[in-house]
Protein backbone atom coordinates (compact mmCIF):
# COMPACT_ATOMS: atom_id res chain seq x y z
CA UNK A 1 0.00 0.00 0.00
CA UNK A 2 1.35 3.36 -0.81
CA UNK A 3 1.09 6.03 2.00
CA UNK A 4 1.29 9.74 0.09
CA UNK A 5 0.67 11.17 3.92
CA UNK A 6 3.58 12.57 5.04
CA UNK A 7 4.06 11.81 8.46
CA UNK A 8 7.01 10.04 8.24
CA UNK A 9 10.28 12.17 9.31
CA UNK A 10 13.71 11.14 9.76
CA UNK A 11 14.55 10.45 13.77
CA UNK A 12 18.21 9.87 13.15
CA UNK A 13 20.85 9.33 10.39
CA UNK A 14 23.83 6.71 10.72
CA UNK A 15 26.32 5.68 8.12
CA UNK A 16 24.48 3.28 5.56
CA UNK A 17 21.00 4.36 6.82
CA UNK A 18 17.87 6.41 8.36
CA UNK A 19 15.73 5.31 10.93
CA UNK A 20 12.07 6.95 10.12
CA UNK A 21 9.42 7.32 12.75
CA UNK A 22 6.14 7.47 12.51
CA UNK A 23 4.37 10.83 13.54
CA UNK A 24 1.22 9.99 13.36
CA UNK A 25 -1.09 7.84 16.41
CA UNK A 26 1.20 4.52 15.75
CA UNK A 27 4.91 6.34 16.64
CA UNK A 28 6.54 2.97 14.64
CA UNK A 29 10.12 3.33 13.61
CA UNK A 30 11.59 1.78 10.10
CA UNK A 31 15.25 1.85 8.73
CA UNK A 32 15.66 2.63 5.31
CA UNK A 33 19.27 1.91 4.05
CA UNK A 34 20.78 4.90 2.07
CA UNK A 35 22.63 4.98 -1.30
CA UNK A 36 26.31 5.01 -1.49
CA UNK A 37 27.36 8.25 -0.21
CA UNK A 38 24.86 8.27 2.76
CA UNK A 39 22.10 10.11 0.22
CA UNK A 40 18.79 9.85 -0.38
CA UNK A 41 15.84 10.15 -3.04
CA UNK A 42 13.94 13.37 -3.45
CA UNK A 43 10.24 13.98 -3.90
CA UNK A 44 12.01 16.50 -6.61
CA UNK A 45 15.66 17.00 -7.54
CA UNK A 46 18.70 14.56 -7.27
CA UNK A 47 19.41 12.84 -4.06
CA UNK A 48 20.57 14.42 -1.37
CA UNK A 49 21.82 13.69 2.59
CA UNK A 50 19.36 13.48 4.94
CA UNK A 51 18.92 15.18 8.03
CA UNK A 52 17.20 14.83 11.50
CA UNK A 53 13.65 16.05 11.35
CA UNK A 54 13.02 15.58 7.17
CA UNK A 55 9.83 14.32 6.13
CA UNK A 56 9.17 11.40 4.01
CA UNK A 57 6.42 10.01 1.90
CA UNK A 58 6.79 6.33 1.66
CA UNK A 59 5.69 5.45 -2.25
CA UNK A 60 6.55 1.69 -3.67
CA UNK A 61 8.72 0.82 -0.91
CA UNK A 62 11.17 3.62 -1.54
CA UNK A 63 11.29 6.41 0.91
CA UNK A 64 11.11 10.08 -0.50
CA UNK A 65 12.52 13.33 0.87
CA UNK A 66 9.94 16.06 0.79
CA UNK A 67 10.89 19.34 -0.06
CA UNK A 68 12.33 21.34 3.83
CA UNK A 69 10.45 24.46 4.87
CA UNK A 70 13.92 25.44 6.88
CA UNK A 71 17.43 23.71 7.95
CA UNK A 72 19.83 24.96 10.49
CA UNK A 73 22.59 24.85 8.70
CA UNK A 74 26.66 25.21 9.92
CA UNK A 75 29.87 25.70 7.97
CA UNK A 76 32.53 23.01 8.07
CA UNK A 77 35.81 22.98 10.26
CA UNK A 78 37.54 22.91 7.23
CA UNK A 79 37.96 25.95 4.79
CA UNK A 80 36.04 24.42 1.64
CA UNK A 81 32.78 25.22 0.84
CA UNK A 82 30.85 22.52 2.48
CA UNK A 83 28.10 22.96 4.73
CA UNK A 84 26.03 20.86 7.38
CA UNK A 85 22.38 20.46 7.98
CA UNK A 86 22.46 19.89 11.85
CA UNK A 87 18.47 19.62 11.47
CA UNK A 88 15.23 20.35 9.00
CA UNK A 89 11.67 21.34 9.07
CA UNK A 90 12.38 23.61 12.44
CA UNK A 91 9.68 25.70 13.76
CA UNK A 92 11.84 26.87 16.94
CA UNK A 93 15.44 27.09 17.98
CA UNK A 94 16.66 26.85 21.74
CA UNK A 95 19.90 28.10 22.04
CA UNK A 96 20.98 26.57 25.48
CA UNK A 97 23.39 27.90 27.28
CA UNK A 98 24.42 27.40 31.36
CA UNK A 99 24.24 29.51 34.07
CA UNK A 100 27.26 28.45 35.79
CA UNK A 101 29.87 28.62 34.61
CA UNK A 102 29.22 32.17 33.00
CA UNK A 103 27.25 31.45 29.47
CA UNK A 104 29.53 32.83 26.38
CA UNK A 105 27.77 35.83 24.50
CA UNK A 106 29.38 35.08 21.49
CA UNK A 107 28.26 31.38 20.88
CA UNK A 108 24.72 32.69 21.55
CA UNK A 109 25.09 35.44 18.64
CA UNK A 110 26.16 32.93 16.57
CA UNK A 111 23.17 30.34 16.68
CA UNK A 112 20.55 33.57 17.18
CA UNK A 113 22.31 34.06 13.81
CA UNK A 114 22.04 30.92 12.13
CA UNK A 115 18.74 30.54 13.64
CA UNK A 116 16.98 33.41 11.70
CA UNK A 117 19.05 32.15 8.67
CA UNK A 118 17.02 28.94 9.30
CA UNK A 119 14.01 30.39 8.96
CA UNK A 120 13.27 29.34 12.82
CA UNK A 121 12.30 31.69 15.53
CA UNK A 122 15.39 31.38 18.01
CA UNK A 123 15.29 32.04 21.74
CA UNK A 124 17.69 31.84 24.77
CA UNK A 125 17.61 29.20 27.04
CA UNK A 126 20.00 29.72 30.50
CA UNK A 127 19.86 26.97 32.11
CA UNK A 128 20.93 26.04 36.55
CA UNK A 129 19.67 29.13 37.56
CA UNK A 130 19.83 27.96 41.28
CA UNK A 131 22.92 27.57 40.60
CA UNK A 132 23.49 31.74 39.85
CA UNK A 133 22.96 34.36 42.59
CA UNK A 134 21.37 36.72 40.22
CA UNK A 135 19.76 35.37 37.05
CA UNK A 136 18.31 38.62 36.03
CA UNK A 137 21.60 40.57 35.61
CA UNK A 138 22.20 37.74 33.03
CA UNK A 139 19.65 37.68 31.10
CA UNK A 140 19.55 41.47 30.54
CA UNK A 141 23.68 40.77 29.37
CA UNK A 142 22.33 37.88 26.91
CA UNK A 143 19.48 40.28 25.99
CA UNK A 144 21.61 42.78 24.90
CA UNK A 145 23.41 40.81 22.48
CA UNK A 146 19.76 38.97 21.33
CA UNK A 147 17.45 41.54 20.82
CA UNK A 148 14.51 40.60 20.08
CA UNK A 149 14.73 37.38 21.03
CA UNK A 150 12.68 35.58 23.97
CA UNK A 151 15.43 35.14 26.97
CA UNK A 152 14.46 32.93 30.04
CA UNK A 153 16.47 31.60 32.66
CA UNK A 154 15.30 28.66 34.15
CA UNK A 155 16.00 25.57 37.10
CA UNK A 156 15.09 21.59 36.48
CA UNK A 157 15.55 21.86 40.06
CA UNK A 158 13.49 24.33 41.35
CA UNK A 159 11.26 24.16 38.70
CA UNK A 160 11.73 28.51 38.09
CA UNK A 161 11.21 29.33 34.32
CA UNK A 162 9.68 26.10 33.04
CA UNK A 163 6.76 27.51 32.68
CA UNK A 164 7.97 30.30 30.34
CA UNK A 165 9.54 27.90 28.49
CA UNK A 166 6.43 25.69 28.30
CA UNK A 167 4.81 28.76 26.76
CA UNK A 168 6.86 28.93 23.84
CA UNK A 169 5.73 25.62 22.82
CA UNK A 170 2.60 24.18 21.08
CA UNK A 171 1.23 21.15 19.49
CA UNK A 172 3.20 19.28 16.81
CA UNK A 173 5.69 22.34 17.02
CA UNK A 174 9.04 21.34 15.90
CA UNK A 175 12.12 22.47 17.70
CA UNK A 176 15.94 22.13 18.07
CA UNK A 177 18.40 22.03 20.94
CA UNK A 178 21.77 23.72 20.17
CA UNK A 179 24.09 24.51 22.80
CA UNK A 180 28.10 23.22 24.72
CA UNK A 181 28.14 19.85 26.30
CA UNK A 182 26.93 20.38 29.87
CA UNK A 183 24.29 22.82 29.50
CA UNK A 184 21.31 20.58 30.37
CA UNK A 185 19.52 20.31 27.16
CA UNK A 186 18.59 16.71 27.81
CA UNK A 187 17.62 17.59 31.34
CA UNK A 188 15.63 20.62 30.43
CA UNK A 189 13.75 18.54 27.78
CA UNK A 190 12.82 16.05 30.74
CA UNK A 191 11.47 18.55 32.94
CA UNK A 192 9.71 20.24 30.24
CA UNK A 193 7.81 16.74 29.60
CA UNK A 194 7.84 15.50 33.35
CA UNK A 195 9.22 12.74 32.15
CA UNK A 196 12.10 10.72 31.72
CA UNK A 197 12.39 11.15 27.77
CA UNK A 198 16.17 11.62 27.41
CA UNK A 199 19.60 10.30 29.00
CA UNK A 200 21.29 13.02 31.06
CA UNK A 201 24.76 13.01 32.23
CA UNK A 202 27.12 13.58 34.79
CA UNK A 203 28.70 16.72 35.53
CA UNK A 204 32.23 16.88 35.37
CA UNK A 205 34.68 17.67 38.32
CA UNK A 206 35.87 21.15 36.61
CA UNK A 207 31.94 21.86 35.88
CA UNK A 208 31.90 21.45 32.31
CA UNK A 209 29.22 18.54 31.11
CA UNK A 210 30.10 15.20 29.70
CA UNK A 211 28.77 14.37 25.90
CA UNK A 212 24.90 12.72 26.64
CA UNK A 213 23.87 12.95 23.19
CA UNK A 214 26.23 11.34 20.22
CA UNK A 215 23.68 11.61 17.64
CA UNK A 216 21.23 14.04 16.54
CA UNK A 217 17.85 12.69 17.19
CA UNK A 218 14.11 13.70 16.65
CA UNK A 219 11.76 12.44 19.98
CA UNK A 220 7.99 13.51 20.93
CA UNK A 221 7.77 16.06 23.67
CA UNK A 222 4.45 15.30 25.61
CA UNK A 223 2.84 19.12 26.22
CA UNK A 224 -0.85 19.52 28.17
CA UNK A 225 -2.32 20.31 24.67
CA UNK A 226 -0.79 17.96 22.74
CA UNK A 227 2.70 16.77 21.55
CA UNK A 228 5.78 18.72 19.87
CA UNK A 229 8.78 17.56 18.60
CA UNK A 230 12.37 17.76 19.71
CA UNK A 231 15.41 17.71 17.94
CA UNK A 232 18.77 17.45 20.77
CA UNK A 233 21.88 17.84 19.19
CA UNK A 234 25.63 16.36 20.37
CA UNK A 235 26.96 19.94 22.26
CA UNK A 236 28.49 22.39 20.17
CA UNK A 237 31.15 24.30 21.24
CA UNK A 238 32.69 26.41 17.87
CA UNK A 239 30.14 27.50 15.69
CA UNK A 240 31.25 28.09 11.93
CA UNK A 241 28.62 31.15 10.30
CA UNK A 242 26.86 30.72 7.34
CA UNK A 243 23.78 33.40 6.88
CA UNK A 244 22.40 35.41 4.44
CA UNK A 245 22.38 38.79 4.53
CA UNK A 246 18.97 39.25 5.98
CA UNK A 247 19.49 36.93 8.87
CA UNK A 248 22.59 39.10 9.90
CA UNK A 249 19.92 41.81 10.29
CA UNK A 250 18.23 40.16 12.09
CA UNK A 251 20.75 39.08 14.61
CA UNK A 252 22.19 42.30 14.59
CA UNK A 253 18.70 45.18 14.34
CA UNK A 254 20.56 47.67 16.71
CA UNK A 255 23.87 47.67 14.63
CA UNK A 256 21.90 47.27 11.58
CA UNK A 257 19.68 50.69 12.26
CA UNK A 258 22.94 52.83 12.94
CA UNK A 259 23.96 52.08 9.81
CA UNK A 260 21.29 53.46 8.11
CA UNK A 261 22.26 57.09 10.13
CA UNK A 262 25.72 57.12 8.81
CA UNK A 263 25.72 60.49 6.74
CA UNK A 264 27.32 58.16 3.52
CA UNK A 265 25.47 55.67 2.16
CA UNK A 266 28.71 53.82 1.51
CA UNK A 267 30.50 54.59 4.78
CA UNK A 268 32.47 51.41 6.27
CA UNK A 269 32.36 52.34 9.82
CA UNK A 270 36.11 52.72 10.02
CA UNK A 271 37.15 56.92 9.97
CA UNK A 272 34.83 58.04 7.81
CA UNK A 273 32.59 61.82 9.06
CA UNK A 274 29.33 61.80 9.93
CA UNK A 275 29.67 57.58 10.88
CA UNK A 276 26.86 56.52 13.35
CA UNK A 277 28.25 53.61 14.52
CA UNK A 278 31.65 54.75 15.50
CA UNK A 279 29.37 57.81 17.26
CA UNK A 280 27.33 54.96 19.05
CA UNK A 281 30.58 53.25 20.64
CA UNK A 282 32.18 56.67 21.55
CA UNK A 283 28.98 57.70 23.87
CA UNK A 284 28.34 54.18 25.11
CA UNK A 285 24.99 53.56 23.19
CA UNK A 286 26.97 50.41 21.09
CA UNK A 287 29.29 47.91 22.86
CA UNK A 288 32.38 48.09 20.89
CA UNK A 289 32.55 44.08 21.68
CA UNK A 290 28.85 44.03 19.73
CA UNK A 291 30.23 45.72 16.91
CA UNK A 292 33.51 43.56 16.50
CA UNK A 293 30.91 40.24 16.56
CA UNK A 294 28.73 41.93 13.46
CA UNK A 295 31.84 42.91 11.81
CA UNK A 296 33.37 39.46 12.40
CA UNK A 297 29.93 37.61 11.01
CA UNK A 298 29.89 39.60 8.01
CA UNK A 299 33.27 38.81 7.11
CA UNK A 300 32.59 34.91 7.86
CA UNK A 301 29.65 34.94 6.60
CA UNK A 302 31.14 36.59 3.32
CA UNK A 303 33.95 34.00 3.29
CA UNK A 304 31.82 31.25 3.02
CA UNK A 305 29.03 32.52 0.53
CA UNK A 306 32.70 33.04 -1.61
CA UNK A 307 33.33 29.30 -1.42
CA UNK A 308 29.96 28.79 -2.50
CA UNK A 309 30.33 30.49 -5.84
CA UNK A 310 33.13 29.06 -6.29
CA UNK A 311 32.22 25.30 -5.40
CA UNK A 312 28.80 26.14 -7.59
CA UNK A 313 30.91 27.77 -10.45
CA UNK A 314 33.46 24.92 -10.57
CA UNK A 315 29.91 22.01 -10.65
CA UNK A 316 28.66 24.26 -14.04
CA UNK A 317 31.95 24.10 -15.59
CA UNK A 318 31.91 20.41 -14.68
CA UNK A 319 28.40 19.77 -15.91
CA UNK A 320 29.61 21.83 -19.01
CA UNK A 321 32.55 19.63 -19.78
CA UNK A 322 30.00 16.21 -19.16
CA UNK A 323 27.77 17.76 -21.31
CA UNK A 324 30.45 18.35 -23.99
CA UNK A 325 31.64 14.84 -23.62
CA UNK A 326 28.22 13.19 -24.26
CA UNK A 327 27.90 15.28 -27.21
CA UNK A 328 30.90 14.10 -28.57
CA UNK A 329 30.03 10.44 -28.00
CA UNK A 330 27.34 10.84 -29.88
CA UNK A 331 28.41 12.73 -32.77
CA UNK A 332 30.79 9.73 -33.15
CA UNK A 333 28.28 7.34 -33.13
CA UNK A 334 25.83 9.42 -35.44
CA UNK A 335 22.80 10.00 -32.83
CA UNK A 336 23.48 13.68 -31.95
CA UNK A 337 20.59 16.19 -33.36
CA UNK A 338 20.44 19.51 -32.95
Amino acid sequence: MTSTTPQWRVARVDRTQVLLLDCGATRVERAVPLKPGGLLERTVGEPTVPAVGDAVVLADERALLLPRRSELVRDTADRTSHTQVMAANLDLALIVEHLDPAPSLGRIERFVTLAWDSGATPAVVLTKADLHRDPSAVVAEVQRVAPAVEVRSVSAVTGEGLDDVRALLADDLTLVLVGPSGAGKSTLVNALAGAEVMATGERRSDGKGRHTTTHRRLLPLPLAGGTAWVIDTPGVRAVGLVAREDALERGFPDVVALTQECRFRDCQHDGEPGCAIEAAVADGTLDADRLASWRSHEREAARQRARMSGRLAQEIKAQGRQHARRVRDLKRVGKFRR
